[in-house]
């Protein structure tokens, strides 16, 4: 399927906040679109996932006094899902699709900003570069990682660099016809949706652009669990896409897939002493590029960076390697269905 060039035409938009136990944050995400000067051709839908806080409750105030702000239910909990659901009820006469995610920090005038970066650019798809930011120690310690290679492994939108064509990045805007041709995200990926998607789009003949522009800022998780169990899911995510599209992994995705099997050979260290060299020097490098990220930052919490990272390598790994050798070994995994439901 070849995807036509994005058309001159309305700037209608649909903007997506899926989300699940966020009221402390919610009400920022939806305020800063209503502020934005394109609010009035602006559509705000908010998919809860089956929030048991006050979300569903902040929200509804919003509703109630702004006639482009609604609430829905996304029974699938997840993000995909939640995205899929309100742009195949709401995307008809819509020309952009916006994703906005509830736990991150996002610059004025936003969804105009995406807009006219789309216009520019003719893009399928407008994918921003973000920040992390940490509140507590722990979380100031997993944004630095993830804000240098050591955490974010040079993926583009992490970094600094220039504007440009890309194959991936944070997911921002699409061309509504576009996504509802490719049947939007496939459901069956509860992480690494979006690089699935992204492998799609180009694979139509779509255009993903990183824009300089805009930077958003996101919280990672504050508490070593909680980044490990996200970092397990993306890692699994990340198998799935490879095996599903054939891909070759790239170097970033490689060093951390290594670090599941270096530590699996520490069980060989009774009968080879240099078994144990590969974990030796995975952690020796996270704990010594923490430290010169702490002094680097001049920040207590920062010297815990390689902590941090710890968790994320050892989280993907895992996660990786559990995903891609049951895919492989049992075959559960498929391509996905990317006929046009129009």
């Amino acid at each position: 399927m070849e995807l036509k060039d994005v058309a001159a035409g309305s700037d209608n938009g649909l903007v997506v906040i899926p989300c699940l136990n966020e009221e402390g944050c919610i009400a920022a995400v939806i305020e800063n679109v209503l502020r934005d000067p394109a609010a009035d051709k602006l559509l705000i839908i908010v998919a809860d996932g089956g929030s048991t806080d006050r979300t569903p409750e902040i929200v509804s105030k919003f509703a109630a006094r702004a006639q482009n702000v609604r609430l829905i239910s996304n029974p699938l909990r997840i993000q995909s899902a939640g995205v899929n659901h309100a742009a195949r009820q709401y995307g008809k006469g819509q020309q952009w699709l916006i994703r906005m995610d509830a736990h991150a920090e996002y610059p004025e005038a936003f969804v105009s900003q995406l807009i006219s970066e789309a216009r520019r650019t003719r893009a399928s798809s407008v994918v921003v570069a973000m920040k992390s930011l940490g509140n507590g120690c722990f979380q100031q310690a997993a944004a630095t990682a993830q804000n240098t290679i050591l955490g974010a492994g040079g993926s583009p939108h992490r970094r600094n660099g220039a504007e440009g064509f890309v194959d991936h990045g944070h997911h921002a805007l699409f061309d509504m016809r576009e996504f509802l041709a490719l049947n939007g995200y496939d459901e069956t990926q509860s992480h690494n949706e979006d690089a699935e998607f992204d492998c799609r789009l180009m694979g139509a003949g779509g255009r993903i652009w990183l824009t300089r522009a805009i930077r958003i800022g996101y919280y990672p998780r504050a508490r070593p669990d909680e980044l490990y169990f996200q970092y397990r899911n993306y890692g699994r995510g990340r198998a799935t896409t490879i095996l599903r599209h054939r891909a070759r992994p790239k170097l970033r995705q490689l060093l951390p897939a290594a670090v599941a099997p270096s530590a699996a050979l520490l069980l060989a260290t009774p009968l080879f002493g240099v078994a144990a060299l590969p974990c030796a020097l995975w952690l020796a490098v996270c704990l010594v590029f923490g430290a010169s990220l702490g002094l680097r930052e001049r920040k207590r919490c920062a010297f815990a960076s390689g902590f941090a990272a710890i968790v994320m390598h050892l989280g993907w790994s895992i996660g990786f390697w559990s995903a891609f050798l049951n895919g492989a070994i049992n075959g559960r995994w498929r391509h996905p269905i990317v006929e046009s439901t129009q």
